[in-house]
């Protein structure tokens, strides 16, 4: 209980509460990435097309496996939102995790059985003009209205909140076994069963104010796309990026379209739909402008030419560490579509470099817009290029990627050969005091190849930390002291960069081992803790 007071604070702040927002999104999309890879093998290999151009596919096994795929790889697609209601007080609760997860699922469907009982009521239900102006849709089983992505956010997000004010809530001895944990989904489903009574008075404006986004990101026309593409980018560092592209993925900020008879909002939504639509003829490029096809200049051709122009770059006697730590990067964004363990390796020496890059990825997917690529999916590496693009047939053009990613790869070279070597950018290898650093970050002793005794005592150690945790490739952490942390020492032992967000709040980057470098610090940990 003495740790209360120092956790209270850095929660107050709108900054920390949006990039753990950000954070949590992580786990429903990471299991749509999957998802979608099954529905796109699955839906391609058992086409019409490909049956005819490969006979040796028109097997009655092999297409039921086909079939099989792709109707699992509808699990993320069908059951989204209900994913996000569940993942979002999950990841914010610090305590109580599965009492957390298990109320946002209570919470989400009591308020769409509120819902459905205000348009049960009001006399919507039942009559086909009404429902179509609501929205309404089976939810659950439930005739209710289709708040989609949003609505689950909003969910998640109340709920968390009240775990976080509940958990610990102590009742009067009669009804004691209702205290505590158990109280959290019983005053989550009083309260979204209120909230539920509210949507459908308020919806119309959410609907509205989303919708004028789409229509504004419409009508930029192929800068719709340059926006969407240099905004997430730029916004990356600060871990909020994951907001806007929930936005364009699952809201009509991404556009609507109708796809076999139903109306689907969302930019992947739509591609996801039409994936999986027997009777749809190729993809919209309007919803795939905002997907995979975008970041493949850059993720295929732009960062590994800038790799390659670091260790150019780098001194010679470095060059032997450099390569190592730059070869697994540009592994990691090829074959992951993970670019930080890259792009953390000089935003901080050289952020004007850093905008540069965000605009040229940007242009990445205007260009690929304006050539009619139409490859969608959500991580731009090489597995979605094979996957939907490849194996959907060259009505994709997937052809027109290996041109566009060599002239990004020949554009980023020249760009930051040219930048490192004029203004003496301090990237990996040019400075002699970071041999140990980059010596270490490739041959570290333990298993993660990270020290976490040493990482914990850079943050000050454990008496220091308030929370830990981590997303695809840095540490999230709140400390009760700033300057007890030391970056020195942080980079020193394997980080690629550190972000300090505010007094309480900082990220680490660490690269794809996090998860493991988080797991050796909480083990350092007292139980207490």
């Amino acid at each position: 209980m003495a740790k209360s007071a120092p956790k209270s604070a850095p929660k107050t702040t709108l900054w920390e509460f949006f990039q753990s927002l950000g954070k949590t999104f992580m786990l429903p999309v990471a299991l749509l990435a999957f998802s979608g890879i099954l529905l796109g093998i699955g839906s391609s290999l058992s086409s019409a097309a490909v049956k005819e151009s490969m006979p040796f596919l028109d097997n009655t096994l092999l297409q039921l496996l086909f079939m099989w795929m792709t109707k699992i790889g509808l699990v993320a697609f069908i059951y989204l939102p209900i994913m996000f209601a569940v993942a979002i007080p999950l990841g914010l609760a610090r305590e109580e995790k599965g009492v957390a997860a298990f109320a946002g699922f209570v919470g989400y469907s009591a308020l769409n059985l509120s819902i459905n009982f205000y348009l049960t009521v009001a006399g919507v239900i039942g009559n086909p003009t009404e429902e179509k102006a609501y929205g309404v849709k089976l939810i659950l089983g439930v005739e209710s209205i289709d708040t989609g992505i949003l609505g689950a956010v909003i969910v998640g997000i109340i709920v968390a909140k009240l775990h976080a004010r509940f958990y610990t809530y102590k009742m009067p001895d009669a009804l004691a076994f209702f205290g505590g944990a158990r109280f959290v989904p019983i005053i989550s489903t009083l309260v979204l069963g209120v909230v539920g009574l509210i949507v459908p008075l308020v919806w119309p404006y959410f609907a509205m104010g989303i919708a004028g986004i789409g229509n504004l990101i419409s009508h930029a026309g192929p800068f719709g796309p340059f926006l969407f593409g240099t905004g997430e980018r730029l916004l990356l560092p600060f871990g909020l990026h994951h907001v806007l592209v929930a936005l364009v993925r699952f809201t009509e900020a991404g556009g609507s379209l109708e796809v076999c008879g139903k109306t689907v909002s969302g930019a992947l939504n739509i591609f996801y739909s039409e994936l999986a639509c027997p009777t749809s003829q190729g993809f919209s490029g309007s919803a795939t402008a905002f997907l995979s096809q975008g970041k493949m200049p850059v993720f295929l051709g732009g960062l590994p030419g800038a790799a390659l122009a670091m260790y150019h770059c780098a001194r010679v006697e470095n060059r032997g560490k450099v390569k190592a730590l730059l070869l697994s990067g540009v592994i990691a964004c090829i074959i992951g579509g993970i670019t930080e363990p890259l792009e953390f390796l000089f935003l901080f020496v050289a952020p004007a470099l850093y905008v540069v890059h965000a605009i040229l990825t940007g242009l990445g997917f205007m260009v690929m817009g304006l050539l009619g690529v139409t490859i969608g999916n959500t991580d731009g590496n090489i597995i979605d290029f094979l996957i939907f693009g490849v194996l959907q047939g060259t009505a994709t053009k997937w052809y027109l990627v290996p041109m566009v990613a060599a002239i990004w790869f020949v554009v980023y070279y020249s760009v930051f050969r040219f930048a490192i070597t004029r203004f003496n950018l301090k990237t990996p290898g040019r400075e002699i005091e970071t041999k140990d650093a980059l010596a270490f970050a490739v041959t570290g002793e333990k298993t993660t190849g990270y020290k976490g005794d040493i990482i914990l005592a850079a943050l000050g150690g454990a008496d220091n930390l308030v929370s830990l945790d981590n997303c695809i490739t840095r540490l999230r952490l709140s400390v009760n002291d700033m300057s007890l942390v030391n970056d020195a020492v942080l980079k020193a032992n394997g980080a690629l960069g550190v972000v300090k967000l505010d007094d309480h709040n900082l990220q680490v980057v660490i690269g794809p081992q996090v998860h493991m470098v988080k797991n050796e610090i909480q083990g350092l940990l007292p139980a207490s803790a």
